[in-house]
């Protein structure tokens, strides 16, 4: 079986990879990330230009009929340029409830600004309660004639207090719906704050929120099947990205080996330390088939796809792990200085682990 990629994915890949090692250093990244979006608006418009925000979308979308295998390079470029920009929450979230739930009004409205840069949006999937079980949820949406009244909180709600749209998940008598919000409508309380990868999360309260009967997306109580398709292609998304930082931080260590000098000779002579190296090469290299195959499966739409994407899931969350630690001890104190590419990587990875569940969860599910 050929699991090269086709000349469109390449070049793909091929520009990802140059704008990252040409266009956006760590100083950069790092300017960026402290800044009040906490990403750069300039980049943002950068990215809609060359067409990387419309990849996922049909052409009847203005897409270009992008699949997972196109996400999947994607991602992993940017973990290893340990990109900020918000484009997991605005295009894979957000874009990807928006391109199978919304009517052609909705999408003129919301998803055409999205894949143009114009529109910060992002999928509030998660709840103080919830965990990991996005179907556990108890903010409400009760039709009152004008419309629908919302009441409920969301939290870790990735762009939060950036996004112009909030797209919320919410209870009615039919089941679960979802809810096009105004980031900035009347009743909508957000506390955004930085986490520790250096990206942007909020607390979002929704007291009394009124919103027209059009704000709906999709029929009333059908949700819960688009909300499952969203979140397992946003995992596929987080491991792919995971996979980009363990290759980066494999292959920093590895010259960093070659170049500290100890006792006279670089510590990459160490027999103890290659061995250590050799097992970090070796997780990103099962990683990455598992990748594969769980980017083949969910493009095939093969029964395995769960199983395919918790595996995926569960490595990240384990052997990942395992790499990041290898990479800050091998690189010694300097290996969690602030200042050192190193740490940030490894706090990526770090959250990447826990997001859309973390390995003990996923390996329950592989258990079933």
């Amino acid at each position: 079986m050929d699991f090269s990629l086709n000349e469109i994915q390449t070049m793909l890949s091929d520009s990802v990879e140059k704008f990252v090692r040409n266009d956006y250093g760590f100083d950069n990244r790092q300017k960026y990330s402290a800044s009040e979006l906490g990403y750069s608006a300039e980049v943002w418009r950068t990215f809609a230009e060359l067409g990387w925000t419309a990849v996922p979308f049909s052409e009847a979308d203005g897409g270009f009929d992008g699949g997972p295998i196109e996400m999947m390079v994607m991602m992993q470029q940017f973990g290893r340029g340990l990109i900020v920009e918000p484009y997991l929450e605005n295009v894979v979230l957000a874009g990807g409830a928006l391109r199978r739930i919304a009517n052609e009004s909705q999408k003129a409205r919301w998803l055409q600004p999205l894949i143009g840069g114009e529109l910060q949006a992002t999928l509030a999937f998660a709840e103080p309660q919830s965990g990991y079980d996005f179907g556990n949820i108890e903010t409400t949406a009760v039709d009152n004639g004008d419309g629908w009244l919302i009441n409920g909180r969301k939290g870790v709600v990735l762009n939060g207090g950036n996004a112009g749209l909030l797209i919320i998940p919410a209870v009615t008598q039919a089941g679960i719906s979802l809810f096009a919000v105004g980031g900035h409508a009347e009743g909508v309380v957000r506390r955004s704050y930085p986490t520790v990868d250096g990206h942007q999360a909020a607390e979002i309260e929704l007291r009394n929120v009124q919103v027209e009967a059009d704000a709906m997306l999709g029929e009333d109580g059908d949700a819960y099947a688009v909300l499952d398709a969203v979140l397992d292609e946003a995992t596929l998304a987080v491991c792919a990205e995971a996979v980009g930082i363990m290759q980066i931080l494999t292959d920093k260590t590895v010259e960093y080996s070659k170049n500290r000098v100890q006792f006279g000779v670089p510590i990459g002579s160490f027999q103890a330390l290659q061995h250590r190296m050799v097992d970090m090469l070796t997780a990103c290299e099962q990683s990455y088939s598992l990748l594969i195959w769980a980017a083949m499966t969910a493009t095939e739409g093969s029964d395995e796809a769960k199983q395919a994407l918790s595996s995926i899931k569960y490595h990240i969350g384990t052997a990942g792990q395992k790499v990041g630690q290898e990479a800050v001890q091998i690189h010694g104190g300097m290996g969690v200085s602030w200042d050192l590419d190193i740490a940030h990587y490894f706090k990526r990875l770090t959250v990447i682990g826990s997001l859309f569940g973390n390995a003990d969860w996923h390996l329950d599910k592989l258990a079933l």
